[in-house]
């Protein structure tokens, strides 16, 4: 699961520049990758508060990447966690110090049809939690050369362009990619 995560982010986000800022964290191996075995919901949600903690003591780790591969096989069961979870990292007083990005296999933006390849931003090969740092976030922003605003419609844009099929095969080259390699 976790070379399949590498392969997503190697192949598909910087290539795409879907995050503009990933390529410089994943080159320089400062994102940590956690898998997270089994459904247990009280397990995941103290696995989160628990990387908030590594994260602060291991300033050296840019970024955390929470994988869920047997549970939230369902969309909605998947919001209804990530909802969960950041009220946990509001109750527990990391708001403002940590923020939660979230992928999932059948990511859908609200609003948005299932087939619209503007999905592909959040589509990924396992449902996942990408915890944050703010102050990163705000710095990476403040270096960057174009409009920061204009990232996600950038990204949309050129996944339109792209097509379904076409991504379709991307985000399935990542999981097959790296089961070869197993």
């Amino acid at each position: 699961m976790i070379r399949a995560t590498r392969q997503w982010i190697e192949s598909f986000i910087i290539p795409l520049n879907i995050c503009p800022f990933a390529k410089r964290e994943f080159q320089n191996d400062r994102i940590r990758y956690q898998c997270l075995a089994g459904q247990n919901l009280d397990d995941h949600l103290f696995n989160l508060i628990t990387e908030c903690g590594y994260l602060d003591q291991h300033p050296e780790t840019e970024t955390s990447l929470l994988i869920y591969p047997d549970a939230y096989a369902a969309f909605d069961d998947f919001l209804d966690f990530l909802s969960l979870a950041e009220q946990l990292l509001y109750q527990q007083g990391f708001e403002g110090i940590y923020q939660l990005a979230s992928f999932h296999p059948l990511y859908c933006f609200e609003g948005s049809d299932d087939t619209d390849p503007a999905n592909y931003t959040n589509r990924s090969p396992y449902p996942m939690l990408h915890l944050i740092r703010e102050a990163s976030i705000e710095k990476a922003l403040q270096q960057y050369p174009h409009d920061p605003a204009s990232i996600p419609e950038n990204n949309i844009q050129l996944l339109r362009k792209m097509g379904l099929s076409k991504l379709m095969a991307l985000l399935a080259q990542c999981t097959d990619h790296a089961n070869r390699k197993s």
